[in-house]
């Protein structure tokens, strides 16, 4: 589990990402809109290969418990060093500053373990709202394509 002051990020299982995976609440508190399409794609990359450290995450209200999104890693850090990460919410938690909270503390866990250089993310272009959320967490853009605006989040070394 990692908590921040309003959130509380729990990893997947093989119960819960299946549960998503499937849209079938069982006894998981979720928020109304959840799974959205993008919660139930991140349960099932994660269960087709699932990892503790670099997996993913449910992020639920501390006040209420509610699981109002998803956020995680597509997996261990490539040969450079690099995590991919990608995170969504339902659209009523949007706006108060939960993705960016969740982002930045999924951020320090995967710069805080070892080989992990650089956090990148490819939000549309027309995903104002996330590219807004990567600036305020400290990424910086670094490239366009067709379709997504990339950006990256270096590790800092001691001089």
């Amino acid at each position: 589990m990692i908590s921040t002051d309003r959130l509380d990020l729990s990893p997947f299982t093989v119960a819960t990402a299946t549960a998503t995976v499937s849209g079938e609440r069982g006894d998981l508190p979720w928020a109304d809109g959840f799974p959205r399409e993008d919660d139930q794609d991140a349960a099932r990359m994660w269960v087709r290969a699932p990892h503790d450290v670099f997996g993913s995450w449910f992020i639920a209200e501390r006040v209420t418990g509610e699981i109002v999104g998803t956020i995680g890693f597509y997996g261990p850090p490539d040969a450079d060093g690099e995590l991919m990460v990608g995170y969504g919410l339902v659209p009523q938690a949007r706006g108060r500053g939960y993705a960016t909270e969740a982002l930045r503390a999924l951020v320090a866990h995967g710069l805080a373990q070892p080989g992990v250089t650089r956090i990148a993310a490819d939000p549309d272009l027309d995903n104002v709202a996330s590219h807004n959320v990567l600036h305020k967490a400290g990424f910086h853009p670094t490239h366009a394509t067709e379709t997504s605006q990339w950006y990256a989040l270096n590790r800092v070394r001691a001089p």
